[in-house]
């Protein structure tokens, strides 16, 4: 409801601008005596509605002001020096001038109330995603609520669980050296790498995109989890050697650091991951 009010009220003010626009153009051809005044004064009051487009309403309104002022005397300056009279011209601009700095302000204010509502909407659909879009995997909101599920399950049946936390090692200095897509293309085929080293009924997430982090949670214990991590570094070096460097330009590496889920010593999945990052130090 907010929304359609946003795009009402800027609708109605341009559809005003273009009304009061079409009435300045026909005064203007109404009145050939003052051609060259009124089409100076046309343009002065574009400008000031421009400068209210990107400013504030006040300074808008602050330099009609400034043009109401100095319009009034070049008016009273006429009528001492040249005799002639206050008409309908002079009105006609003190009152619209001023009006269409206050339309294109109630436009530029139904704008931005539309693009602060989509912005809105664009974090709360972030907040709510549960799937990263280039790689098709659970991302951290999904772990979060998937990792209280699974250590549930851990602690009720006896099940050992590790998290394994997969990072790319020098990310940072491989940004700057491929493109976007190909960065893309990367983390997929990393990604790749991972969910085919690990069982059906294990999961992995990207828990970090910018930073190239995996996540992957296993019904392991510690020497199940070095196992997995065996693979997945024997399948990255097959990967380097048919191709992936030439195609990249460069050799990717990975730290993975391990930790298997406590009770005791694990409170939430924030502190889950937090464990297993600590573990990559130990992998260099």
């Amino acid at each position: 409801m907010r929304r359609n009010r946003s795009t009402l009220i800027s609708d109605a003010a341009f559809l005003l601008f273009l009304v009061l626009a079409y009435i300045c153009i026909v005064f203007i051809a109404g009145s050939p005596n003052h051609y060259i005044q009124n089409i100076i004064i046309l343009n002065v009051a574009f400008i000031l509605a421009v400068v209210t487009y990107f400013t504030t309403v006040t300074a808008g309104l602050v330099l009609n002001l400034a043009f109401i002022f100095g319009y009034g005397f070049f008016i009273m300056f006429q009528t001492i020096s040249q005799g002639e009279t206050i008409g309908l011209n002079t009105y006609f601009w003190l009152i619209m001038t001023p009006l269409l700095t206050v339309v294109v302000w109630i436009f530029t204010l139904g704008n931005r109330q539309l693009q602060t509502e989509n912005e809105n909407l664009k974090k709360r659909a972030d907040q709510l995603a549960t799937v990263d879009e280039n790689t098709d995997l659970r991302n951290s909101v999904a772990f979060q609520k998937d990792a209280s599920l699974f250590t549930g399950i851990s602690t009720r049946y006896q099940i050992p669980l590790t998290l394994l936390v997969v990072k790319v090692k020098y990310w940072d200095e491989i940004r700057r050296l491929i493109p976007e897509e190909q960065l893309t293309e990367a983390i997929y085929d990393v990604s790749q790498i991972s969910q085919s080293s690990i069982r059906t009924n294990d999961a992995i997430y990207m828990l970090d995109k910018e930073d190239a982090t995996w996540g992957l949670l296993l019904f392991t214990d510690r020497d199940g989890a070095k196992i997995v991590i065996e693979r997945i570094k024997y399948k990255l070096l097959e990967l380097n050697d048919n191709g992936f460097m030439s195609k990249y330009k460069v050799k990717l590496g990975l730290k993975i650091g391990a930790v298997q889920y406590q009770p005791d010593t694990i409170e939430n999945p924030l502190d889950f991951i937090v464990q297993a990052k600590k573990q990559l130090e130990y992998d260099v």
